[in-house]
């Protein structure tokens, strides 16, 4: 018997990510792996993987999977729905709590609600090839997961373990919390002179929303415009996970894991 995962129904970007791709930025590859590495991390430990195991990284709308194995344990940590368990009785599996499920047996992610960002971990995990020493998927290079690219509907993702034992299951002692109030550490960067003192004030200050232009490389806001003080050109500079840049535009791009590795704008 095949220890799988069939997907009937991809959802919007669910991909495979592990702690990421390290130790490569000096040739230009991203480090990738999770947007939210603690709920990553979570959902691991409640089917009793170590933390960086790879898991299905789930954006926005969720996937509907098969069990193609004797039995398996997934957890889901992230957003508020959790997981229809249909196998002719159907039910509802809450995030933050594994569950045993057994073949034929299909879950589809619910709807994850404020958050948009959220993980699918399985015991034993998923069987998938390293490239650079992740599995991690890299889109933009075609690097790791399933052929470099988020899922599709009729993939067959391997899986390690082709049976799970019965045992008490795991649950977080209380949903996860997104943090959704907490405040956002702003610390200002190598070229913070090509931004005048009034720009400066206007971004601590302001409110700024995340704009349609959104995904695992970055996001860039919407506000008000930030102005340069010495044109928005410079020679190439280091990028890591949380740089902002402001292109000529004045509104300001927060990079994230996929980000390149150099950029030009302040």
């Amino acid at each position: 018997m095949t220890a799988a995962l069939k997907v009937i129904a991809p959802g919007l970007h669910t991909s495979l990510q592990d702690d990421g791709r390290r130790g490569f930025q000096d040739v230009g590859v991203p480090v990738s792996g999770p947007l939210d590495r603690v709920a990553l991390r979570l959902a691991n430990a409640l089917v009793g993987n170590p933390q960086d195991t790879a898991a299905l990284e789930i954006l926005v709308q969720g996937p509907t999977l098969e069990v193609m194995s004797q039995s398996v344990r997934v957890a889901l940590v992230g957003g508020s729905g959790g997981l229809d368990i249909l196998d002719g009785q159907e039910r509802v599996a809450p995030p933050g709590e594994s569950v045993r499920l057994t073949q034929g047996t299909r879950l589809r992610v619910r709807g994850l609600g404020k958050v948009s960002c959220a993980y699918l971990a399985i015991e034993g995990g998923f069987a998938a090839t390293p490239v650079l020493r992740s599995v991690s998927t890299y889109t933009r290079g075609g690097l790791g997961g399933l052929d470099g690219r988020p899922l599709a509907a009729g993939d067959i993702l391997p899986i390690s373990a082709g049976a799970v034992e019965e045992r008490p299951e795991l649950a977080l002692p209380s949903p996860l919390d997104p943090g959704l109030d907490q405040p956002i550490r702003a610390v200002l960067g190598p070229q913070d002179d090509f931004f005048s003192e009034g720009a400066i004030g206007t971004f601590l200050s302001s409110t700024y929303t995340v704009s349609a232009q959104a995904d695992r490389m970055g996001f860039r806001l919407e506000g008000p415009k930030l102005d340069h003080a010495k044109g928005y050109d410079i020679v190439s500079d280091a990028i890591v996970d949380g740089s902002t840049q402001v292109p000529g535009s004045g509104q300001p791009i927060v990079l994230l894991v996929d980000a390149q590795t150099t950029g030009g704008y302040p």
